[in-house]
């Protein structure tokens, strides 16, 4: 049935939901989880953040300490399937995530995409558009379950 299941997140509770929802489903079909975690190039500067805003209490800019926080999130689901038998490969990317998720899932040969229906970017989904509604319109063959709130 699945062999692959590619899980964007985002660190958001709703992604975490999916990426546990995506856990369960590989332990019953023996898939392998692909966890990928797009820093949106939209938010890059080159600037640097104070040492108090750092989770290491250092400078660092602003894409090393989205670096840390993806890392960090990835860390709790890594757990979850190390803990539920399930092997679990993970990737960090910069770039555009809608175009990340698709190319990784096109790459990879992902069999499913498991993604939450919301995710940190809820508030600019009004103007910009979410990353799940690029998703789920792209032209891909993938088929993308959506996990809900």
């Amino acid at each position: 049935m699945f062999s692959k299941i590619l899980v964007p997140t985002d660190g958001s509770p709703v992604a975490q939901k999916a990426a546990k929802y995506a856990v369960k489903l590989a332990k019953e079909t023996g898939a392998k989880i692909l966890l990928l975690s797009v820093i949106d190039k939209r938010f890059m500067v080159n600037q640097s953040m104070p040492a108090i805003a750092s989770p290491t209490h250092l400078i660092d800019t602003l894409e090393g300490y989205l670096m840390q926080a993806a890392e960090a999130y990835t860390k709790e689901i890594e757990k979850l399937c190390k803990k539920s038998n399930v092997l679990v490969k993970t990737l960090i990317k910069t770039g555009y995530p809608v175009e990340e998720i698709i190319k990784e899932a096109e790459k990879s040969k992902a069999d499913l995409i498991v993604m939450g229906s919301h995710g940190k970017s809820a508030l600019k989904a009004v103007v910009l558009g979410s990353v799940t509604m690029g998703v789920i319109h792209k032209d891909s063959r993938i088929p993308v379950l959506l996990v809900r709130r």
